[in-house]
């Protein structure tokens, strides 16, 4: 299973084909459909498979560029069969989804290549930022690793009172000052204190907000800068967290914040709660920056390092977690 093989058992991938039921379901119904009484793949199976394929929230864009691929071995083939359709396709859209770089690869368990690192977690109100930052947290922790949280959403007294409660939940220290106080204040004294403490992890909160585009922009930029002036090489990584039950409207989410910040990581939420879950391969496609974690229910441990072939595997999976009689 590749880098992150040691962490991806069997809970985790029993805990991922339920949490993607209700994208397979939908998904697997059209593609049978798709398929139905035919021996080869025609012109009817491909439209056929582009309506499952964007009904799954795939995305125009990146479903045509996965039919033109399968074309292009019916065409190379000459004659393929719908049996060979479903490898095909897992093939393809394994391909679609953006590689994380073994060097920049993480797990829970991993030694990292910074200490402390630094992660600076960025996404609209709503989509599980914070609940993000405490599961992070709670599995960084669990695998023995310090964390620190630092609450530089000061603009919303929820998300300092929010995210206390998670750190207090974990058991992991917590930065945060008033609401209303600078940002960038609360992320440079976090760090300072990451650093007095020995911290493996730290983890900062910012605010969420995209109705003044520029005025986010030179946030994130100054929360960078103070950052930066405790340890140069920091934030490592800065992760933006994505609600996949909104489909599309992530994507717009995305540009908002790829213009707005150098984003270098993918989390994406709520995958449980929709059949949209193709807009984890859309979102991948349009912005080549590589999903790091998806969150596929309401546990700490719902939350699972990607890995993009037991991803399209569990698309394609109909067996369920076996039960105890």
């Amino acid at each position: 299973m590749g880098f992150f093989g040691k962490l991806f058992g069997k809970k985790e991938k029993e805990t991922l084909d339920q949490g993607l039921q209700k994208t397979k379901t939908g998904f697997l119904s059209k593609l049978t459909k798709a398929i139905a009484g035919k021996s080869t793949v025609d012109e009817e199976v491909l439209d056929n498979l582009e309506d499952a394929l964007v009904s799954a929230d795939v995305g125009i864009t990146t479903t045509v560029k996965i039919i033109e691929k399968i074309e292009q071995r019916v065409a190379k083939d000459k004659y393929l069969n719908t049996s060979e359709l479903n490898t095909i396709l897992q093939e393809e859209m394994e391909s679609i989804l953006v590689d994380v770089a073994e060097k920049d690869a993480y797990d829970f368990s991993t030694e990292l290549p910074a200490k402390p690192y630094v992660i600076m977690v960025v996404g609209v109100n709503g989509v599980g930022k914070t609940t993000t930052i405490g599961k992070l947290a709670y599995n960084f922790k669990k695998a023995g690793k310090s964390v620190l949280l630092g609450a530089a959403d000061t603009f919303r007294a929820a998300a300092v009172e929010q995210l206390t409660i998670w750190s207090e939940r974990v058991g992991v220290p917590i930065v945060k000052k008033d609401t209303g106080s600078d940002p960038a204040s609360v992320a440079f004294d976090t760090v300072t204190s990451g650093v007095a403490r020995g911290a493996d992890i730290i983890l900062i909160d910012t605010a969420g907000r995209l109705h003044n585009k520029a005025h986010l922009m030179e946030e994130l930029s100054k929360i960078k800068r103070v950052v930066q002036k405790v340890i140069p090489e920091a934030p490592h990584e800065v992760m933006l967290v994505l609600d996949g039950s909104t489909g599309q409207n992530a994507l717009e989410q995305a540009k908002q914040f790829t213009a707005a910040t150098d984003v270098t990581a993918l989390t994406i939420t709520k995958l449980d709660g929709t059949a949209k879950g193709g807009v984890v391969l859309s979102i991948a496609h349009q912005f080549k920056i590589p999903v790091k974690f998806i969150g596929v229910g309401e546990k700490m441990d719902d939350l699972l390092v990607f890995n993009k072939h037991e991803f399209v595997d569990s698309l394609f999976n109909l067996h369920q977690p076996a039960t105890n009689d």
